[in-house]
Formats: structure tokens, C-alpha cells, sequence
């Protein structure tokens, strides 16, 4: 079967996530996992004007958020996959290659969508119990934000926690709807985001104006 060819726009936010092979979690701390990715974020930004929103790693996979000036996700995917994955695979001393295959990247259409993108990721180390609240995950770019750690790698100026601060954490840190939250993660397995249908309405259980 055909590979579907990638959408190369400038217009949307892009939501991206790639986990590592078998599940497998990163075999180096997750310190070191953190200056990799963060140098290699670095280095896509500055050569291919990558405009990164937000960035969680987790123990084996990673979200991001990101834009495209020059319409060119593609060419950023591919460096920052590939240069990552050699990277982590020499550090673990690994066998086989770091990442289980392509990575998902969906196109945020709506405002309201890349807010549900923010909030699900943001609040993915909750999820996996990993942290107790949004804002005491160290692995993070929420951390920059709040101004809890010294940036890593540029990040593009983040209007949803300054227009609100206490808000937005507030809003982060509130559980969403499990159906909802579901939803949306397979929606962003599509090119551009669509909801899952509701069982009986057969209707978007997400629509372009529904939050988590």
C-alpha cells in the first residue's frame, strides 16, 4: 500500500508524536534523553525555522507542537527523527533502531484544536501518573514557561498561559472527559484532525468548538 503523501502547509499548528520500538523505554536517564532531544530541537529550529510550541518526553515516546514558516514538516521530521534516533541508539547502546516506525503529525485546523492537542499533552505525564500536576513534570517545555527552568531550546511565545497564568494551570490540571480525551487521541492519528462519532448521534464527539 502506498504511503499517504504528507500535507505541507504553513497555516496550521502540526501535533507530532513517535514512541520508541516495542514500547520500549529510552535505556539512558531520562536526563540525557532531555539535552539529546533538546540539542536536536535546537538544531532543527535553527536550520529549517521550525517554530516549536510545546514539547513533553516521556519514557518512551515524545509530543510535540509545531509550526511550519516554510511549509517543510517534512524536511524537519526527517532530520530530527533520524538524527535523534542515532543518537539514542548509540548512547543505549541499542540493537535496533530507536523509533517503531513513522511518526503520527496531524494538522491542528481550529484554534480550539491545538488547545486540545496543548492540554492533552500537557497533561500526559498526569495521565501515566508519572507526575501529580502539569506543572511539577520536569521533562517538559511547560517548565520554561512557568519559569521553572531555563529554556532548553527556543520556544515560541506561549499567549494561552499569558493571558491566564493561574487559568491555564488550573484548566491543565482538571481531568478531561475519558471519551473525550480518547477521541481526540485517535483523531490525531489523521492527517488533519477528526474526531471519533458518538455511538448514537453519530456526530463528532469533538468538534472544532469542544475542549477537553
Amino acid at each position: 500500500m502506498a504511503r499517504i503523501k504528507t500535507v505541507l502547509q504553513n497555516e496550521f499548528p502540526y501535533n507530532i508524536s513517535a514512541r520508541c520500538i516495542n514500547r520500549e523505554w529510552f535505556q539512558i536517564p531520562m536526563e540525557d534523553v532531555w539535552r539529546i532531544f533538546s540539542e536536536e530541537l535546537t538544531r532543527t529550529i535553527k536550520e529549517h525555522n521550525l517554530v516549536v510550541h510545546s514539547f513533553v518526553l516521556m519514557s518512551n515516546h515524545f509530543h510535540l507542537i509545531a509550526s511550519t514558516p516554510d511549509s517543510n514538516i517534512s524536511v524537519c521530521m526527517q532530520q530530527f527523527m533520524q538524527r535523534t534516533s542515532r543518537r539514542l541508539t548509540r548512547k543505549g547502546n541499542r540493537i535496533n533502531q530507536t523509533w517503531a516506525g513513522r511518526h503520527y503529525k496531524c494538522i491542528m485546523q481550529s484554534t480550539r484544536y491545538f488547545l486540545n492537542a496543548y492540554k492533552y499533552n500537557y497533561r500526559n505525564p498526569v495521565a501515566a501518573r508519572m507526575a501529580k500536576e502539569v506543572e511539577t513534570y520536569p521533562f517538559s517545555s511547560l517548565q520554561f514557561v512557568i519559569g521553572k527552568m531555563k529554556p532548553t531550546f527556543p520556544l515560541a511565545s506561549d499567549e494561552t498561559y499569558r493571558s491566564d497564568p493561574s487559568g491555564t494551570l488550573s484548566w491543565l490540571n482538571t481531568e478531561p472527559d475519558p471519551e473525550k480525551a480518547e477521541a481526540f487521541r485517535c483523531g490525531t492519528h489523521r492527517q488533519y484532525f477528526k474526531s471519533k462519532l458518538c455511538k448514537n448521534t453519530r456526530r463528532p464527539i469533538l468538534g472544532p468548538d469542544d475542549s477537553l
